[in-house]
């Protein structure tokens, strides 16, 4: 019987090939102008996005991002949902009102690629309040949420992937 042991450094590799193909194949799919699917549908066959998905349906927010747009979204993983204090979530479904301005305060009209938000300090959200932008030697800075994912390009706008849920102030 032939045994291979593969060294942690090739383990690691592989692992680390793997999901960079991984990556790729969903930034492939999104890249440009030409995609067929919206905001919502991108965010929902990821898989990463499950709670905001939820959060969308119980405030009545998909069939709006979904709409025309275009829209710029600043979306939240599930680990960043994953984040908040215990309890958060399950409070914030229950107050559908604070969870909506919560959900638009992730969202500026129109569509701004990574080009353009790296010239920008500061937008103005569809809550109404604007949220601040810098850039530094890490990338992009959404008030203190890293963009971890640029230029997911939907129909109706563009996906930029965060790791931290935005609050407004």
């Amino acid at each position: 019987m032939l045994t291979t042991i593969y060294s942690p450094k090739k383990v690691l590799a592989v692992i680390f090939t793997s999901l960079m193909f991984s990556f790729l194949l969903l930034a492939d799919d999104h890249k440009g102008n030409d995609s067929k699917k919206d905001i919502v549908t991108i965010a929902i066959e990821s898989g990463k996005f499950n709670t905001l998905a939820k959060a969308l349906t119980e405030t009545g927010l998909v069939e709006a991002l979904q709409g025309e747009g275009p829209f710029t979204v600043f979306a939240p993983t599930d680990d960043a949902f994953d984040k908040l204090p215990e309890g958060t979530i399950e409070s914030l479904l229950k107050d559908k009102e604070t969870l909506k301005s919560i959900l638009l305060y992730h969202v500026v009209s129109g569509k701004v690629t990574a080009d353009q938000v790296v010239t920008l300090d500061k937008a103005e959200t569809l809550a109404g309040k604007n949220i601040n932008i810098k850039t530094n030697d890490d990338g992009v800075v959404i008030n203190d949420s890293k963009v971890i994912t640029a230029d997911i390009m939907a129909k109706n706008g563009v996906i930029h992937i965060i790791d931290t849920v935005l609050i407004p102030e």
